[in-house]
Formats: structure tokens, sequence, C-alpha cells
């Protein structure tokens, strides 16, 4: 899939999520030649990147929203995967 002006500007994650998607879909189908298939693994691996990037940045964000003391004071927590 050639870059589009979509692709330029920052995907969301749930918009990642989907290409991610339809990536794996391709590549598990064994309709793609072998350079194609390459090239599709390779943004593949990008994308997954970036959405790991969001999650880790949500997770800090999430870590300052949720540290508050009962006097006011911010406080920080870590997040804990239990808590998700």
């Amino acid at each position: 899939m050639s870059r589009t002006k979509k692709s330029e500007k920052e995907l969301s994650f749930e918009e990642e999520l989907a290409r991610l998607e339809q990536i794996v879909e391709s590549l598990e189908s064994g309709d793609v030649p072998l350079a194609e298939l390459v090239e599709r693994y390779e943004e593949g691996m990008t994308v997954l990147k970036s959405c790991r990037k969001k999650l880790a940045d949500a997770e800090l964000r999430i870590e300052q929203l949720r540290a508050v003391s009962a006097d006011g004071e911010a406080e920080t927590t870590a997040f804990d995967e239990e808590d998700a």
C-alpha cells in the first residue's frame, strides 16, 4: 500500500490498530508475493511500534491523573496492568 495523505498525518491508536489487523490478515492469507509480504511485515512492525508507544503514553497519563492525595496534593502511583 502506498503512502497517502491520510498516512502522512498521525493516525489515532484505533486507526493504527485497524491497519495492523488488515496487515495481519493479508499476511495470513498466503496470497501475497514475497516482496510485498516483506514490505507489509515491515509496515506492520512500524505500526506496532507506534501503537506500543501510544499505549505507554496513555499509561503514563493515567498514572499522573490518578495521583491525588486526600489533601489534594499530587502523588504518582505506578500503573498496574491488573488495574486495567
